[in-house]
């Protein structure tokens, strides 16, 4: 939705980069996809209609800003995904709503069946609305780390993944992250304590999917200065030279197709077909209670009374 808080009428530049970011975002959108502010400026990089500068970056921020108030972009284009406000009050719906809403939304733990156990993690929160959807079209749970993952989270992902080889599971974590000193690191930090905190039990396979070198050299993502004063620096250095990439700036289509294809190579599908079924055969019967709501409630008080 457009809505005009303001009187702005961009012109030169100013309008050029309102026109494109119009275009950009409106095309995600068809797609199914929100925007960062961060996706959307690598987005004008890659098309070299803006500078791969701090400053390009911030004068992006304002123009999207200042077309967003005065009613020149859609305020669903661009999205916080940080900064969100929880809701803790009861639903809105009749029982009888309620449960043909549930009926709708109700979904089986399809991988309980599956030999493999998969989760996909992401360095960046920003980046969890693409992740969400991959990961909801193939049914594997998905973390944003936030950077490094704390300690708490984990340790707790370690008895996760402990409990789950236990029952034969064979535990697999996609991980994607910046190609930079930090980012690199991640992956092997991830590595490394969930081996310690999973007991060395059947260790979970920790798979760097994105951002590699082979990506980088094929896809061609705008680089930006290493930070020098990264405590890995000299190491990446060595192996990488002094450049560095961000995963914001593959495009969501790409992150997409890249995990649930991986997800998809740890799946049988066949299993996956029957578990599936199951689902829809229970969503049919949830419906049919909310559609037969009145003689359900019938059925329960004739149950409860005294006669």
């Amino acid at each position: 939705m457009k809505e005009q808080f303001i009187d702005w009428n961009p012109s030169g530049a100013s309008a050029e980069i309102v026109n494109a970011a119009e275009a950009i975002c409106r095309d995600y959108y068809q797609q199914g996809y929100n925007l960062t502010l961060r996706q959307l400026y690598y987005q004008f990089v890659a098309r070299g209609l803006i500078a791969n500068t701090t400053q390009s970056y911030k004068r992006l921020g304002s123009i999207v800003d200042s077309a967003r108030l005065a009613g020149l972009l859609d305020w669903s284009y661009i999205e916080d995904r940080t900064r969100n406000v929880y809701r803790t009050d009861g639903a809105d719906e009749s029982p009888e709503e309620a449960i043909a809403a549930t009926a709708g939304g109700y979904a089986r733990a399809l991988w309980n069946d599956q030999p493999n156990h998969v989760e996909v993690w992401v360095e960046k929160e920003a980046l969890a609305g693409v992740i969400q959807r991959a990961a909801n079209e193939v049914g594997v749970n998905y973390f944003a780390c936030r950077g490094y993952v704390s300690q708490s989270e984990m340790y707790s992902s370690g008895k996760r993944f402990r409990l789950l080889s236990q029952r034969g599971k064979k535990c697999t974590i996609l991980h994607l992250g910046d190609h930079d000193p930090s980012g690199i690191d991640m992956t092997r930090d991830i590595e490394t304590r969930l081996s310690m905190f999973s007991g060395y039990l059947d260790e979970p396979d920790v798979r760097r999917i994105a951002l590699n070198m082979d990506q980088i050299e094929e896809l061609n993502p705008p680089p930006n200065p290493a930070k020098q004063t990264d405590s890995r620096f000299a190491a990446y250095l060595e192996e990488y030279g002094d450049e560095s990439w961000e995963l914001d700036a593959l495009d969501p289509t790409t992150l997409h197709d890249l995990i649930v294809s991986e997800v998809r190579g740890l799946r049988d599908e066949d299993l996956w077909a029957e578990a599936v079924a199951r689902q829809e055969r229970e969503r049919r019967q949830l419906t049919a209670v909310s559609d037969r709501w009145a003689e359900v409630i019938d059925l329960v008080d004739d149950g409860g009374s005294d006669d």
